[in-house]
């Protein structure tokens, strides 16, 4: 394996002083992020709708209202998996916050229409509710006193740290300029080969200690066959001849000029560099690809089996369609926050592997299983593909 995910390890077993840690570099970069949206939008930050967006506001105001939900305001912090997650709660700072920000009852084009705090109540609250979990953290004991006292503290961890990366797409979808430490440009890739992976019986899943996702459990047996597999994401000069034979649409943010192709990237035009990870593709362009060049995309064990074994399987520059519908593995149980993979159940999605240029490394881990809709095209999506 090629791509060191220590970072993403340790965060997953962390203890209290490096969680408090963590949470703080998490709000940095949620606050800078907001800082680009203000600079490029004004206060009031009012954007247009989308189906694939959030409004930024309300973006921000609900990263506060779920570190206040499932630790402020909860009686059950402490007891991780087991927490009731209906139990009764106080009413928090902001009288009317469970009714704004649940995103598991507040529908999408809803949040749309909200009379939202503005923005300075919206940064007092992110304040005052980070300043509340990191005092909250500073009493819980090691988990081997008591196991589940930091399962929340990491779920909103990593929580801060998906809106964080969809606020990262999101400027990209608006063209707003965002500075240098918040940009993720890509890395050129050395030239593909495939690896070839004996048959075998894969332990599909989370199967450690530490934090898990509920859709990374249970851990169970997936019988793969033998193949092969890219060394490194498909590129773009990989990718575009099946553009000019007519087999894939071209993909969004991308046009050719007569000096060569160009890119758009948070409102800019730049030269496209040919050897970096071809990147907002839909699952049906990378389909479409496949198809022209005479391969397949790999399946989630065949993904996973190669991130954890092969020497030479380098990931982490696009998260990687593969060809697995996202489904609950047999005997999976919802969490306490119910609704991380419900939605995703019930709609048509497909998991996506890896993890992007944008993506915190504190997420960046083999096991995780992303999942999007196939027309998604305004995040860091890409693929790698199998012989045959």
């Amino acid at each position: 394996m090629s791509t060191d995910y220590s970072t993403a390890r340790l965060a997953r077993q962390a203890e209290a002083p490096s969680l408090a840690t963590a949470l703080q570099d998490a709000r940095r970069r949620t606050l800078d992020l907001l800082d680009a949206y203000v600079a490029a939008l004004g206060p009031a930050l009012t954007v247009p709708y989308s189906p694939q967006l959030n409004p930024p506001l309300w973006e921000a105001g609900h990263v506060a209202w779920f570190h206040d939900y499932w630790i402020a305001r909860s009686g059950q912090r402490r007891l991780g998996l087991a927490c009731d997650p209906d139990h009764a709660r106080p009413a928090g700072r902001l009288a009317s916050a469970d009714g704004l920000y649940n995103s598991s009852k507040v529908p999408h084009r809803e949040r749309w229409r909200l009379a939202l705090p503005d923005l300075a109540e919206t940064r007092a609250y992110l304040d005052a509710g980070l300043a509340e979990t990191l005092a909250w953290l500073a009493q819980e004991p090691k988990e081997t006193e008591a196991p589940g006292a930091l399962y929340f503290y990491r779920l909103a961890l990593f929580h801060e740290d998906m809106h964080a990366e969809a606020g990262t797409y999101m400027a990209q979808a608006l063209g707003i300029p965002l500075p240098a430490h918040l940009r993720p440009w890509q890395r050129p890739l050395p030239e593909a080969r495939d690896l070839a992976l004996p048959a075998t019986t894969w332990r599909l899943g989370h199967d450690g200690a530490g934090f898990a996702f509920d859709n990374e459990l249970p851990a169970h047996a997936a019988p793969v066959a033998a193949f092969a597999i890219d060394s490194v994401a498909v590129t773009w000069r990989r990718f575009l001849p099946a553009v000019a034979a007519g087999a894939a649409s071209l993909p969004r943010y991308l046009r050719q000029q007569d000096d060569g192709w160009q890119a758009w990237r948070f409102g800019v035009w730049a030269p496209l560099d040919l050897d970096t990870a071809a990147v907002h593709l839909t699952w049906d362009e990378a389909q479409a690809w496949c198809a022209w060049a005479g391969r397949r995309l790999p399946t989630e064990a065949e993904w996973e089996y190669a991130a954890l074994t092969a020497p030479d399987f380098q990931w982490g520059d696009a998260w990687e369609w593969t060809a697995s519908r996202f489904a609950p593995f047999p005997g999976f149980t919802a969490h306490p926050y119910r609704d991380y993979s419900r939605f995703g159940f019930e709609e048509h999605r497909y998991v996506l592997k890896g993890a992007s240029r944008a993506t915190d490394p504190r997420m960046a881990h083999p096991r995780y299983r992303n999942y999007f809709t196939v027309e998604r095209n305004d995040i860091h999506g890409g693929f790698r593909s199998c012989a045959g």
